[in-house]
Parts: structure tokens; sequence; C-alpha cells
């Protein structure tokens, strides 16, 4: 990944719009990174796997909502100390 000073990529801002088409450019102030050029494609790859990820925590709390729901009344009353008691085997 390229890195460029924000005065940089303020003059020559052209040119990382074409470099970005090859990889991503991290722009600096003050040595610290606060923005990325990225091209459309990357864009939509970091998109898409967004969507994915939260899909995916979507499903694990569904799944979680359900096995909750099935629950019997004396495992809904365990407490959080009552299972790390009972997984230690003290």
């Amino acid at each position: 990944m390229k890195t460029v000073s924000s005065v940089e990529a303020q003059n020559h801002f052209g040119e990382l719009l074409d470099n970005a088409q090859r990889e991503p450019i991290s722009i600096t102030r003050r040595g610290r990174p606060v923005a990325f050029i990225v091209s459309q494609h990357d864009m939509a790859e970091l998109a898409d796997a967004r969507n994915k990820r939260s899909q995916a925590v979507a499903d694990f709390e569904a799944y979680f909502a359900g096995v909750d729901a099935r629950l019997s009344a004396e495992a809904k009353a365990l407490t959080e100390a009552d299972v790390k008691r009972m997984v230690k085997g003290a």
C-alpha cells in the first residue's frame, strides 16, 4: 500500500486516483493515517465482506435466540457464576 501525506495528496490527486486502481493509497496527516483511496472494485469487495459479516452475526444471534427459547426453566435460572462453576467442575 502506498502512503502519502495530505499535502502530497492535494498536489497529486489525479495521479493518486490512477494509482488507486492498482493498490490502495493511505493518506496521512502529521504521520497518522486519516483516509484511504481505494478503487471501486476494492470498495465493492469491502462492502460485500461487511454485508456478509452482518448477515453472519444476525444468523448467529437468531440461532442462539432459538436455543434460548428451548431452555428448561432450570437452565434459564442458572447464573453466569453457576455456569462457570459447572464448567470448572468446582
